[in-house]
């Protein structure tokens, strides 16, 4: 098998764009959207947006690889490290705790240009405390690196890797190309999309740490993106990829033998085009969530007012829906008050009742 590294033409991909000009546009049309909701929302239901996305990324691009974080751990991971709290959050979790900084870390210095320390210090966030690996470097090992399933005996190559003597230069030769395609470089690319696809395919090709590299390849795939469009990305591409791994290892795996890339193009642009819209989905559930909030808020008691937010936290909203069981958990207040509490909130159109007798659950009428 014959790799696109292995190619004459590695790394001078070719490709063709006309398939993929109207969903350009289309993406271009949801970030012009998106931009300007989260600029109507209040600063703090702003804050809770981008940080609802980093989770979602966060968690999305870990699970892709077959690790589960917990949500909880994750987000105060991140509300410690853009210092939103006066005293810092307990995180449990150190996996979560890396993860949530590394989120944090790649908005952060969006526009700032691609180094080998920027990554480095990326490697170590995601993967602290290794002792199985070699962390905040690239690979060094002789053997080759692969990427197979399969049982033991019985393993399938679907990839390999240049060598680990070539990934110093391969690398460098890499973070030149991100820096001259960024805008104002003098290879820029002015379509975001294009570039961001590029960029993801370029650096899964290399994969220059030992692990790691899918979750900061999606990242770089996401400071592509924010460069190019001259501001942090609001989606989760990971979100919309972990929607159909297999569709992505496919992709992957074809454009991986080819240096002519239009197909990856025409993949990976829908994946983009998928996350935007996931992102408008939840910038329209917040501005939804400010017109409840101010519409009834000022009519609701304090435990109304707490297990609504807590309704609130997600679009998916609250598992299984609320119960007077569950509003007694949450508020340590007796069941009478509960049922009184609730049918109060179907009064004022904040909840709707659904089911009947003891199985009667509540969803807000958002």
């Amino acid at each position: 098998m014959i790799y696109n590294w292995q190619q004459k033409d590695w790394p001078d991909f070719t490709y063709q764009t006309n398939g993929v000009e109207e969903v350009i546009l289309s993406i271009a049309e949801e970030i012009g959207h998106v931009g300007g909701v989260v600029a109507a929302l209040p600063d703090a239901f702003q804050t809770e947006t981008r940080i609802s996305i980093m989770v979602s990324e966060a968690i999305k691009t870990s699970a892709i690889e077959g690790e589960f974080l917990s949500r909880p751990d994750v987000m105060s991971s991140i509300k410690n490290k853009m210092e939103l709290t006066e005293n810092k959050i307990a995180v449990h979790d150190k996996k979560a705790q890396g993860a949530g900084e590394f989120m944090v870390a790649v908005r952060d210095s969006y526009a700032e240009p691609l180094t080998e320390q920027m990554l480095f210090a990326w490697h170590k966030m995601l993967l602290p405390e290794s002792a199985r690996i070699t962390v905040g470097a690239w690979r060094s090992h002789t053997e080759p690196m692969q990427v197979v399933s399969g049982a033991i005996g019985k393993e399938k190559v679907h990839f390999e890797a240049p060598p680990s003597a070539n990934v110093p230069a391969e690398m460098k030769q890499f973070i030149t190309w991100f820096n001259d395609t960024a805008p104002g470089g003098k290879n820029e690319i002015k379509k975001a999309p294009i570039r961001s696809a590029i960029a993801h395919l370029y650096f899964e090709t290399i994969h220059p740490f030992e692990d790691g590299n899918g979750r900061i390849g999606r990242a770089i795939a996401e400071k592509a993106l924010s460069q190019t469009i001259g501001r942090p990305a609001m989606l989760s591409l990971s979100q919309a990829i972990e929607a159909d791994k297999n569709a992505y290892y496919d992709a992957l795996k074809a454009a991986q033998r080819t240096n002519d890339i239009t197909v990856w193009l025409g993949y990976f642009v829908q994946v983009i085009y998928h996350a935007q819209l996931s992102a408008k989905d939840l910038v329209t559930f917040s501005l939804k969530k400010v017109k409840l909030l101010d519409r009834c808020q000022d009519k609701l008691n304090d435990r109304q007012l707490k297990v609504l937010l807590r309704m609130l936290e997600s679009p998916d909203g609250f598992e299984g829906g609320m119960t007077a069981k569950k509003y007694v958990s949450l508020t340590k207040t007796s069941k009478a008050t509960a049922t009184r509490d609730l049918q109060e909130l179907v009064d004022l159109r904040v909840l709707i009742p659904e089911g009947g007798g003891r199985s009667v659950h509540y969803r807000v009428d958002i």
